[in-house]
């Protein structure tokens, strides 16, 4: 019997030939991600305590994203300890108020295929797009990695998501996570690895294809995966990391899967998750002429540069309607950078939307953006519990930045399809 690309991976971190789903088994780790929020701060009185030293400093990365920029002293004391904790351990790899690390850990070329990474957050599964197996740990865990360079691992078995065809204008990676939040359920991957392939998956860009691992933990996967190929060495490669073997990364052909969905890409229509959860998710219509009072694009899953590309396609030439806060929060510098000169960002304030910082923000209830007693938000995040965007009573429902732009412009929820085929108006 063959292997999957994710017990691979295991297998050779733990410096086996081969590991089956249910094993418990010791692997190095390669690389161990930190924010602000769950980082330094926590891992610090541990690692004190036990008067230990960071394995490999090279080995970890550092991004400042959730308390950024402090908005009060709270949030300036927890940076100050952070830089001061990258400075005392000789941490290198420091990404300071450069954005959401789940987009900075790539942009900067930190992952490479059949790496084993751990990461301080649950969206790290997002490292599964560059062929990684990439989870997310708490405080406890990561300060055992910090100190040993290892972790443990029950081996997880692997569901395979085939998307074939091609996705129709206005439907993107956050609309097919959307369906399968739906048609799998919070928590029905079972703490496995999901792996997405097929046609529509080799025709999409990194930064969809970001989208689709990073919301796999919404499905309650582990990790998700994604096979490196030619689009991922590009990326990488223009990042300045290093692609290595990439094309040996790939599962075996006579592997064993758990189970398999099928998703015809090309009959997908925009999706809208309603609150309080992201499987409370169904074609736009269904939830069309719902009134909101403000419009976020931000996060990890929905403020990257393509994300941004989708927003000013239906934003183009048109304004937010009145009464209507349009929030854009870049997801990094880079981003923000790269939309200012390609236009792109021209068109989002021209047409009403008010800048943020770049970072996790009202995504996560920090910063700019929360929201206030019973207000309606329509967001391109990835969750969309009771209070994580401000107020217990507020309600936001998840789409994807196509649906969010026409929704500002509109007032209400609606399907971003009419904008694209109406053109500008």
């Amino acid at each position: 019997m063959g292997q999957t690309l994710a017990e691979k991976i295991i297998a050779k971190a733990a410096g086996r030939g081969h590991v089956s789903p249910g094993e418990f088994v010791t692997c190095a780790v390669d690389l161990a991600m930190m924010h602000d929020s769950g980082g330094p701060r926590r891992v610090k009185p541990v690692l004190d305590r036990l008067g230990a030293k960071v394995w490999d400093p090279g080995k970890v990365v550092v991004i400042s994203d959730h308390f950024v920029p402090a908005v009060d002293a709270m949030s300036a004391a927890i940076l100050d300890l952070t830089r001061k904790w990258v400075a005392e351990n000789n941490i290198q790899n420091f990404h300071d108020m450069q954005g959401i690390c789940h987009v900075v850990l790539p942009e900067r070329g930190h992952l490479s295929p059949g790496m084993f990474v751990v990461g301080g957050d649950s969206h790290s599964p997002t490292g599964g797009a560059f062929g990684c197996f990439m989870f997310g740990v708490g405080a406890t865990d990561m300060a055992g990695v910090l100190v040993t360079g290892e972790t443990w691992i029950k081996v997880p078995g692997t569901i395979r998501i085939n998307i074939d065809g091609q996705l129709a204008p206005g439907v993107s990676s956050k609309d097919i996570m959307l369906h399968l939040c739906a048609r799998i359920g919070m928590g029905g991957a079972g703490y496995q690895v999901v792996e997405f392939c097929g046609s529509a998956i080799e025709g999409l860009p990194m930064i969809e294809r970001m989208t689709l691992c990073n919301m796999s933990a919404e499905l309650g996967a582990q990790a998700g995966l994604i096979a490196a190929d030619k689009t991922t060495a590009a990326y990488i490669t223009a990042a300045g990391g290093n692609v290595g073997d990439y094309e040996s990364w790939q599962g075996d052909r006579d592997a064993n899967y758990l189970d398999t969905h099928l998703v015809e890409a090309s009959s997908l229509a925009p999706h809208v998750a309603a609150p309080h959860s992201p499987a409370n998710s169904a074609p736009v219509g269904e939830h069309s002429g719902v009134v909101i009072q403000q419009a976020y694009i931000g996060a990890c899953t929905g403020a990257k540069l393509e994300d941004l590309h989708m927003a000013a396609a239906v934003l183009n030439g048109r304004k937010v309607a009145s009464g209507i806060r349009l929030l854009l929060a870049p997801a990094s510098t880079k981003t923000t950078a790269a939309a200012v000169v390609d236009g792109t960002m021209a068109i989002l304030t021209e047409a009403g939307a008010i800048l943020l910082p770049s970072g996790c923000g009202a995504c996560a209830g920090y910063g700019a953006g929360i929201l206030a007693e019973e207000e309606v938000c329509i967001s391109s995040t990835a969750r969309n519990f009771k209070g994580r965007m401000g107020a217990a009573s507020s309600k936001v429902y998840l789409a994807s930045p196509y649906t969010v732009a026409a929704s500002a412009v509109a007032g209400h929820i609606t399907d971003p399809r009419e904008f694209l085929q109406k053109g500008v108006s």
